[in-house]
């Protein structure tokens, strides 16, 4: 975290163009390409590798097509809402967008990119600690509260 907030403040300090930004992103980028495969052997060794670490390996591997599954998931039911209730889906998307284009234009774009980072770093830990799944939860909840006071009123 503190290497990110580091990087996030020379950034900021530098204010440098779109232009600059991109090509010293993809120097940094290269240099890391050349630098990790010489460096890696020397600072971990490549024989302490154990069965530990490889079902860890496997666990990261299992989220992460998991993660792939979830995403892909949300995509369909979004076309699927899109083709049954097309005007459900166009509120809902521009609702959606009218808040995200709001809040990025009262929040500083890089401040904004920084909490992005900062939470997507914080994410497995706070999934680990079942953060994310309390909050997910308690939305739900509500959400299903408001569904069935609007059904009652329908009735």
């Amino acid at each position: 975290m503190g290497g990110v907030s580091f990087a996030f403040l020379m950034i900021y300090y530098l204010d440098p163009s779109v232009l600059s930004g991109v090509s010293c992103f993809v120097m940094f980028m290269c240099l890391a390409d050349y630098l990790v495969p010489a460096l890696a052997p020397r600072i971990f060794g490549s024989n302490k590798w154990t069965t530990e670490q490889q079902q860890r390996f496997h666990e990261i591997c299992s989220n992460l097509v998991k993660t792939r599954r979830r995403i892909i998931g949300w995509w369909k039911r979004i076309f699927t809402l899109k083709e049954e209730k097309p005007k459900m889906y166009f509120m809902t998307m521009l609702c959606s967008l009218a808040g995200i284009a709001w809040v990025g234009q009262q929040v500083h774009n890089l401040f904004l990119t920084y909490l992005i980072v900062s939470f997507l770093l914080l994410f497995p830990g706070l999934n680990q600690h079942g953060i994310i799944t309390k909050y997910v939860g308690m939305a739900k909840r509500e959400i299903n509260k408001l569904l069935k006071q609007k059904e009652k009123k329908n009735e």
